[in-house]
């Protein structure tokens, strides 16, 4: 009887508790509770859970090591035993099953952090690490790298360093992972200046100001490191990894035809985008472009519709920067580069002819401790003309120009010389018709190129030039800058630009890669007011000054007119502007 006494004893008392259990949940239901209540109760209910275990622990072992003491007894351990090994079976499936998603867990932000790093941080592929001087860059004795740098009159400021890296003064010097890199140079016999001594900080991802004269080889300069920081990033992602923008369309697709040599054996597609033809194909090709070469209208265009996405660019070129402030594309650049990567995310790398304050201010606003190459006995970027062109300026009545420019042709043009490739400037778009017209009048070959004419014709025109089926160009300032025009061995200027920085410009066609070169010049008294400016370039570059020049008078007139005051002026000095708001 006692053993069937005890089991009831229980029960009764279990009735009890739950009776009294009830009796303070109702009471305590009818107070609100705070925060320190609803802590006591989850800790008793953790308790609880904890006895209960335990006396399930207990309660199987006295059934293994005690002999059974009726089927009731039997019964509740069974149960208690199978129960205890199911939640201990179940609590370790999901402790192995929580274990095998952290692991997967870890294993995934450990390949999001890897690809940030590589899509957003300083250009990958572009690091310091990126950049290994070859071993026999530096074993060449210090005395044969100054003798470099001083031929060439190579000037580096690198605000991190006070001892720049050593120019790459030879292909064998230029780190590649394939020979095939190589092939784009093999008919050059070594660096230009501009190239040996920038590719080392390009290389290494550093924002970089070039100053040199157009036809230094700039665009291969850009170009190499361009490749080599694009293909070091993610494949997943489609769409621009680097923008180049240049001033004008032409320029852009000279740039254009470049940057595919190089890209095309690395796997990589390049898209040029200008005006003046449809739209529609250079959306498509802006989808799954790595590299866009733009002018700065048609891209903003194509950014406010939405069908150019650069938030993943980090390598941003700007190319005859100067000329394209002069061109008033300030807001445009400016857009174009708030749209790219954050400036610590991004590589930045401005080329200039010239190094005037508006230059120096774009600079400042979104590069990150740039480095600046100086290329030529220029250090400050001040104008000068290429001293390797012989210049002449004659004083003509304006009337007799065209007569002029056909004497000078005949002149140059004969014998040996006939199909020796001669660029003639003009003012205007109607004056080039006319020079065109009038020249082939006489029975010249010769072709055209400015505004008036489609952007095929131009094309067509410039193409003929170069290929030499016609050894005559008659252009606009269009083709004044930029332009990589092979072995033009004379430009002939029929009227004398607005700006003496036009002039410069116009004949830096010739005398490029380190050639010689000629220029002639037909001033009249319409021009006078450019005469001092004209003297003093002449002056710069050892040429002679005509005493019919001088007669004009050698003063410098400012850029500045009476109702719309200066047309530049030196802001660095001034006051911060005042924001003044006006009452409604």
């Amino acid at each position: 009887m006692l053993n069937g006494d005890a089991p009831a004893s229980k029960k009764s008392r279990k009735d009890k508790d739950k009776k009294s259990k009830k009796s303070k949940s109702k009471s305590a239901s009818t107070e609100p509770e705070d925060t320190t209540e609803k802590e006591d109760k989850e800790a008793k209910k953790e308790r609880k859970r904890l006895r209960k275990l335990q006396k399930a622990e207990a309660a199987a072992a006295s059934g293994e090591s005690t002999p059974k003491v009726g089927n009731e007894e039997e019964a509740g351990a069974e149960v208690a035993g199978s129960t205890d090994a199911e939640s201990e079976k179940k609590a370790e499936k999901a402790k192995r099953k929580a274990e095998k998603e952290a692991r997967k867990a870890s294993k995934r932000a450990k390949k999001d952090a890897k690809e940030s790093a590589t899509d957003s941080s300083a250009p990958s592929g572009s690091s310091s690490e990126s950049y290994r001087e070859d071993p026999a860059l530096t074993a060449l004795p210090q005395s044969e790298i100054d003798s470099f740098l001083s031929k060439h009159f190579v000037a580096v400021t690198d605000p991190k360093a006070s001892a720049p890296l050593r120019p790459i003064v030879s292909f064998a010097y230029l780190p590649v992972t394939n020979e095939s890199e190589r092939e784009p140079f093999k008919n050059f016999s070594a660096p230009t200046p501009i190239q040996a001594a920038s590719w080392p900080f390009l290389l290494s991802g550093r924002d970089m100001i070039g100053v040199a004269e157009t036809g230094s080889g700039k665009t291969m300069a850009f170009g190499v490191p361009c490749i080599r920081a694009v293909s070091s990033l993610s494949k997943k992602s489609k769409g621009p990894r680097a923008v180049i923008v240049s001033p004008t369309r032409e320029l852009a697709q000279q740039i254009n035809d470049q940057m595919v040599k190089l890209a095309t054996p690395a796997g990589l597609s390049v898209v040029c985008v200008y005006g003046g033809v449809p739209k529609e194909e250079q959306r498509r090709a802006l989808k799954t472009a790595s590299i866009v070469v733009a002018t700065p209208g048609r891209l903003n265009d194509l950014i406010d519709e939405g069908a150019a996405n650069l938030s993943q660019v980090n390598y941003v070129v700007l190319d005859e920067a100067d000329r394209m402030l002069d061109k008033g594309f300030e807001q445009e650049i400016r857009k174009i580069i708030s749209t790219t990567s954050a400036s610590n995310a991004r590589q930045t790398l401005m080329f200039t002819a010239t190094w005037p304050p508006s230059v120096r201010e774009l600079a400042a606003t979104f590069m990150n401790d740039p480095v600046k190459i100086t290329i030529g006995d220029n250090p400050t970027g001040e104008l000068r003309a290429n001293t390797r062109i012989t210049q002449t300026v004659e004083v003509v009545d304006p009337r007799g120009k065209e007569q002029r420019l056909l004497q000078l042709l005949k002149q140059h043009q004969s014998g040996a010389q006939r199909d020796d490739r001669i660029l003639v400037f003009c003012l205007y778009k109607k004056e080039a018709t006319r020079v065109e017209n009038f020249l082939r009048a006489k029975g010249l070959r010769v072709a055209g190129i400015h505004g008036d004419l489609s952007q095929q014709q131009r094309t067509s025109s410039l193409d003929a030039f170069k290929q030499g089926k016609v050894p005559l160009l008659v252009a606009t300032d269009v083709a004044a800058r930029g332009l990589d025009i092979p072995a033009v061995k004379m430009v002939i200027n029929v009227t004398f630009p607005l700006t003496v920085e036009d002039y410069v410009h116009r004949i830096g066609r010739t005398g490029r890669a380190g050639q010689d070169g000629a220029a002639i010049t037909l001033f009249t008294e319409h021009d006078k007011a450019q005469s001092g400016a004209l003297i003093n370039v002449l002056k710069a570059a050892n040429q002679p000054v005509p005493q019919e020049l001088l007669k004009f008078g050698t003063t410098v007139k400012k850029k500045s007119h009476d109702a719309y005051g200066a047309f530049f002026k030196d802001t660095e000095d001034m006051k911060p502007a005042k924001k003044i708001t006006f009452d409604d």
